[in-house]
């Protein structure tokens, strides 16, 4: 089953009864855990005619009928954390095993990951993406060729060396060029700046601009650092001894410039540098730096303290190893000695350096806390806003990890902290805020917050309005905007992500999705994370503890709030209401009866931002409408977000899309008797919509097809909105994800669709996609095609082999799973016919299941498929029983019941009975995985019995006595229960 969540828990349901909501099932109390990664001490003794240990890969490559004794291990068993611990395993002997006598089995999988695979470069200044990598092969021929960097007979860089004139007015030249708005002139700038890059000493020139050419302008000189910047980024491992010299001594020689742009900009260079390795390569840069910082020169200081900030910023673990013999155990005292400095600038970074070294508890930093906490409570209300804002970035990691310290202190700080949320400075108020998010989740919270509730949630309340400044940026009074085409930044997607496929576990009873429309990203164009936002996460993580008795202090306020005259004043109060719904939803329940009406007849509202708002507040209510008379409220409610989806505002559609993308998922099938209200009202928006927006339209058809199923096809035979040809990767990715929910919901009955259009053909092309997440939502889709329509897909098996073949690459995981699991369901397709790919697949599948620390879904993933294609050509597979069969038990003793996992015992049972010595070492691994099955098919429970009683047999009563007395007592009375054995 696909989950559009790329959460870094892997754990998802394939289930078809528990799509997207992992759900808590009966735990198989009885099955006990055996680690695949417990202690283990293998001594067996396999008795061979000539008395030699053959190694396991000369053992598998054995002819069948060179197959000799079977050996059963006896195990020395012990109980940590609910798994058996296999300390120690001897062997039992016994003749006799005739191959292939056990009874055959069938197989599947599906998988997930959640971790975004594409490389980002993030560019820190305009200057970066005009300088960015274009080869070149042509320079100017006033650059001097030596590979040293040096002119002539030169060989001392550090002070000998001279620009030519004339390169150095083409340089400037071309600083001065970059600087224009013409895209034009800015590539062919770009052009000649990499092609300069073969001279050595290009980056002469560079630095000579930076730090010596004074009479230039400010912004051509730190354009060239930055430049120079990216070079060394780009380029360093291949800067000549000399140049690098040369560099390194003029950055340290222009610390202390009068410019402070020019300052921040060496400080940059020397951060980027030691970045590189250097810092270990630069023994002399700390110690000079520190001893700047005591340089009368103001500028000196603060230029050494703005590099010292960016160099703990970047490169915070290697300052604390012994790699540079631990440099913070002078370094932190001295940064301590410039918290009471008379420069506000001084003091700031200062407290910035050390806040660096909070979170990973660094021992130097440790053994000063008491003074760094006293320091810090005497700067608490310093006059500079950066300053105040340092101090309470510190408190709140310090809240994290020394706890300890601050308890004596908690009242004055939760009083100090209670200010700074209402500082003036927003940055300020934005750090203090985090402060309620931190302590929310310490034990703590409950006890040292009550007494300040009555005073803490008005200033949450208050700092939920939009201030003036967000209104402007928002265009909170451009009512209709749905002609205005999108800007390119507008098209980027924020609520979708790839589909990714995972099973269901007896042991998860909550998935630990992350759910974007429950986040309060309503204002999303102001900034990624603001007061507004802060203050509402932290509203609803205080509701979360505090539960119904916060609501004595905030019912007062909605009050006041929801029925305001000022529309700012409302529309604040209808975020509040939407942040307290998941933990105060009990006590909500009374007053649920007059505040749903009233937000629905607020969806009408005239101002566009208190519509928007009001669609994600009952899309948190959603649970509690749908579970009333539909009459009552699911009704009006569909009713109005629907209109809403088709307002004249593009905020509201998105809005209205993914509140009814939500109200999907709780009503299911309720709102089968309104689907061609429903498919009317979608397909209308895709002629209204701009780009953006039709993204979200295409999750909410996607999730309505997951919602209703086999019901949609009625209807959509009569309402197929037109195609769109997706402008971007990330339309791709959607349009991909969007046709995998319809095969999903339709199944079979989308064959018609898919004998009508090109889409394997356009799949075929997006399987091969640079972009992984292209191919990722590529292969979800050609497994759901498989098991919806597989006439049409096996024309093209023999092309899409090897493409899944080669994204068997577990560096870009989701990819991986997903191809693991298409593979699964082809084979079930294809039978016998597969076995002319196995090559291309099995030896990759066998490598992944082996991998240590491999994500969980992709373990059990592979499985799966490694189990399916072993029972569709189980004389290719199982010669290999031997490496995967211990993992391959681990992968799948805890996931649940259901088709996938039958097919794949089935497979795994096949192929012991082709090759029953390869799971003998194992055995108790495969006992384990069988008792983990609450309720097998009789037929597989049969192939079972015949394993376990034809092992029993072989070895006789006695030895398997003494080998399953080592078992533990649940495992053996289930055993004993189930299979008689």
């Amino acid at each position: 089953m696909k989950n559009n969540s790329q959460h870094t828990d892997p754990c998802q349901s394939s289930d078809p009864d528990h799509k997207n909501k992992e759900e808590n099932s009966e735990k198989d109390c009885e099955t006990v855990e055996i680690s695949e990664h417990s202690p283990v001490n293998i001594d067996f003794h396999v008795k061979e005619e000539n008395n030699v240990l053959l190694p396991t890969v000369e053992i598998l490559t054995l002819e069948r009928k060179e197959t000799k004794l079977p050996v059963l291990s006896t195990v020395d068993i012990g109980f940590k954390d609910n798994e058996i611990c296999i300390l120690h395993e001897d062997s039992i002997s016994r003749a006799g095993v005739e191959n292939g006598q056990f009874s055959q089995p069938c197989t599947s999988s599906k998988a997930s990951v959640y971790l975004s695979e594409t490389p980002h470069s993030l560019i820190s200044s305009t200057a970066d993406s005009r300088v960015a990598e274009v080869p070149g092969n042509q320079g100017q021929g006033i650059f001097c060729e030596n590979t040293d960097g040096s002119c002539g007979t030169q060989t001392k860089m550090e002070y000998e060396w001279k620009p030519d004139e004339q390169g150095l007015q083409q340089i400037l030249q071309l600083l001065k060029e970059s600087q224009s708005p013409d895209t034009t002139i800015q590539r062919t700038v770009q052009q000649k700046l990499e092609q300069l890059n073969q001279y050595p000493d290009f980056n002469n020139y560079l630095i000579f601009v930076l730090t010596k050419l004074k009479s230039e302008d400010e912004p051509t000189r730190s354009l060239s650092g930055l430049i120079l910047k990216n070079n060394v980024k780009a380029h360093f491992q291949n800067f000549p001894n000399g140049v690098t010299d040369f560099i390194k001594s003029e950055c340290l020689n222009n610390i202390g410039d009068s410019s402070p742009l020019i300052r921040a900009t060496v400080g940059i260079l020397i951060t980027t540098i030691a970045s590189k390795g250097e810092l270990q390569n630069w023994p002399d840069l700390l110690p000079k730096l520190c001893s700047l910082l005591d340089s009368e020169d103001y500028n000196t200081c603060e230029g050494a303290f703005g590099a010292l900030q960016k160099i703990c910023e970047d490169s915070a673990e290697i300052l604390d190893s012994d790699v540079l013999d631990r440099p913070l155990n002078i370094m932190i005292p001295k940064f301590l000695q410039f918290f009471k400095h008379s420069s506000p600038k001084i003091r700031s970074h200062a407290v910035a350096c050390v806040n660096q070294f909070i979170i990973s508890r660094t021992q130097a930093l440790m053994m000063h806390i008491d003074s760094f906490i006293e320091n810090l409570f005497a700067l608490a209300g310093d006059e500079e806003p950066e300053v105040r804002k340092n101090v309470c970035r510190a408190l709140v990691m310090l809240l994290e990890v020394r706890m300890d310290r601050l308890l004596p202190h908690m009242h004055n700080i939760v009083e100090y902290m209670l200010q700074r949320t209402q500082d003036q400075d927003e940055n300020v108020a934005l750090e203090a805020c985090e402060f309620w998010l931190t302590l929310a989740e310490q034990p703590i919270c409950k006890d040292v917050l009550v007494r300040h509730l009555p005073k803490l949630i008005p200033v949450l309340v208050n700092g939920m309005k939009y201030s003036d400044i967000d209104i402007i940026l928002l265009k909170g009074d451009v009512e209709e905007d749905e002609t205005i085409p999108d800007s390119e930044q507008d098209i980027r997607p924020r609520f979708h992500r790839s589909r990714t496929v995972a099973q269901q576990h007896d042991e998860d009873g909550i998935e630990e999705e992350d759910d974007d429309d429950d986040e309060i990203d309503d204002d999303d164009t102001i900034s990624d994370w603001n007061l507004r936002k802060c203050s509402a996460a932290a509203l609803d993580v205080l509701a979360n503890v505090y539960r119904d008795e916060l609501l004595p202090h905030i019912l007062p306020l909605l009050k006041e709030l929801l029925f305001h005259h000022e529309w700012v004043v409302k529309e604040s109060g209808i975020l509040v209401l939407g942040a307290i719904a998941e933990g105060c939803m009990q006590g909500m329940i009374p007053y649920l009866p007059e505040l749903i009406p009233h937000l629905i007849q607020c969806l009408s509202d005239k101002k566009a931002l208190v519509r928007s708002i009001t669609c994600w507040t009952l899309s948190r209510y959603a649970h509690w409408v749908v579970s009333q008379p539909p009459d009552t409220y699911l009704k009006p409610l569909m009713t109005e977000l629907l209109k809403r989806i088709l307002d004249s505002n593009k905020r509201v559609q998105e809005a209205a899309c993914s509140a009814f993308a939500t109200l999907e998922e709780e009503a299911c099938t309720e709102l089968v008797p309104y689907l061609a209200y429903i498919l009317d009202t979608l397909v209308f928006a895709f002629s209204k919509y701009q780009h953006k927006n039709l993204l979200i339209l295409y999750d909410a058809i996607g999730t309505l097809a997951d919602s209703v199923g086999h019901h949609l096809n009625k209807p959509l035979n009569n309402a197929q909105p037109d195609q769109y040809e997706a402008p971007d990767k990330d339309f791709m990715i959607v349009a991909l994800d969007l046709l995998s929910g319809l095969a999903e919901g339709l199944g079979g009955n989308i064959e018609q669709l898919v004998a009508r259009s090109n889409i394997l053909t356009l799949m075929y092309q997006c399987m091969q996609d640079k972009m992984p997440e292209v191919r990722q939502s590529s292969f979800a889709l050609l497994g759901d095609l498989t098991k919806a329509c597989f006439q049409h897909v096996k024309p093209f098996i023999a092309d899409f082999m090897p493409i899944l073949g080669t994204n068997l690459n577990p560096e870009f995981i989701s990819v991986c799973n997903n191809a693991t699991w298409a593979i699964g369901e082809i084979s079930i397709q294809m039978g016998i016919e597969m076995q002319p790919y196995i090559p291309m697949v099995l030896h990759q599948l066998v490598e992944i299941i082996n991998r240590p620390n491999a994500p969980k879904t992709l373990l059990e993933n592979t499985a799966i498929t490694i189990g399916r294609l072993g029972y569709v050509c189980p004389q290719e597979v199982a010669p290999m029983l031997q490496q995967f069969i211990r993992p391959w038990c681990t992968s799948l003793r805890n996931i649940r019941d259901n088709e996938e996992k039958d097919s794949a015992f089935r497979g795994i049972c096949t192929m012991i009975s082709v090759n029953p010595s390869g799971v003998i070492q194992d055995f108790i691994f495969f006992c384990d995985a069988v008792a983990s099955w609450i309720n097998p098919k009789d037929d597989l429970r049969d192939m079972f019995c015949k394993i376990l009683h034809g092992f029993k047999n072989q070895v006789g009563d006695e030895n398997w006595r003494r080998f399953s007395d080592q078992f533990p007592l649940p495992l053996k009375e289930r055993l004993a229960a189930f299979y008689g054995v």
